[in-house]
């Protein structure tokens, strides 16, 4: 079942009963509105239905008993700031019955395993770029299907970053106003656009990993020591594009001073991210059944039965 990202954007109070999380408008319950109109307001959901729960509005109200039943079913609960940009996520402390074990294998995994499996993760991150490019743009990508072919294990020569001053340069430089576009956290938009969608495919990474039995804190590549989702980071690299090429087309939809500000509908578009359709051996499937397929087979690589990740194709 594909579960479903639910966004919460304005003042509520969250709480649990019988099995559903139950949203109450308290600004809509303190109106002259008629009674009838007032239930309508009060929606239910069933917790086994959710994936990803975002919180966007700072007098929102959870309860305890709701938080509690969410991380039970794997929900990953994101928590936005006063600038509605996602900051928190919260993710249960045990989803597999062998975690145990995965996590030993996980922490007992070689360097030259680590760094293979990086390998791979850059290869596939470069050739997902260069098809989003040559669907986009006519862009010549000859250069970067080499820069992929060249990705040595570790990728110790950092083509990776080769790749992406390249693939930056020239995604958005046919749309006027964009010709210099500059990918950065804190630059102009649509990195608005791009952070919002990265931090919802992170959270999308993280709970398929924490169902997987590994631990998101340690990475093959990524090792910050005040970065808690690490392995998240590296996993997600090959499903970036999904999130570039979505962000394009909102580019093209609502123009460049159309997504200046990150409002609710633009965030309504990046919020189907889990429920994209990517192709992952030749068959086309949504991003979140995807990516418990890709931490999958990391956990098989960890456990010695495979020596290959499972990473999605952007088709061209």
């Amino acid at each position: 079942m594909i579960k479903k990202t639910i966004y919460i954007g304005n003042p509520a109070t969250l709480s649990l009963r019988l099995g559903q999380m139950v949203v109450h408008r308290p600004d809509v319950e303190q109106s002259n509105l008629p009674e009838f109109a007032k239930q309508e307001t009060r929606i239910t959901r069933p917790i086994e239905d959710i994936g990803v729960l975002v919180l966007d509005h700072q007098q929102i109200t959870i309860t305890q008993g709701l938080m509690a039943a969410l991380v039970e079913a794997n929900v990953a609960i994101v928590s936005c700031d006063r600038h509605c940009m996602p900051t928190g996520l919260m993710l249960p402390l045990d989803m597999n019955t062998t975690q145990c074990e995965r996590f030993t294998l996980q922490i007992g995994a070689s360097l030259p395993l680590k760094k293979q499996l990086w390998q791979q993760t850059i290869r596939q991150k470069i050739e997902n770029q260069a098809a989003v490019l040559e669907q986009l743009t006519p862009t010549e990508t000859g250069c970067m299907h080499k820069w992929a072919a060249d990705v040595k294990s570790g990728d110790a020569e950092n083509h990776e970053a080769r790749a992406a001053a390249y693939y930056w340069r020239n995604l958005f430089a046919g749309i006027p106003g964009l010709e210099l576009f500059i990918r950065g956290r804190e630059e102009a938009p649509p990195n608005n656009l791009l952070n919002y969608g990265y931090a919802i495919l992170r959270a999308t990474v993280a709970r398929a990993l924490v169902s997987t039995g590994l631990l998101p804190t340690l990475g093959i590549h990524h090792h910050n020591r005040y970065n808690a989702y690490c392995l998240a980071d590296d996993i997600m690299e090959p499903y970036r594009p999904y999130v570039d090429k979505l962000v394009f087309g909102l580019v093209g939809q609502f123009g460049v001073q159309g997504v200046r500000s990150l409002t609710r509908e633009l965030k309504s578009y990046l919020l189907t991210i889990p429920t994209m359709d990517v192709t992952l051996n030749g068959k086309r499937s949504p991003l979140m059944v995807a990516v418990s397929q890709t931490t999958a087979s990391l956990q098989r690589c960890f456990a010695g039965e495979s020596r290959k990740i499972v990473y999605p194709v952007v088709s061209r």
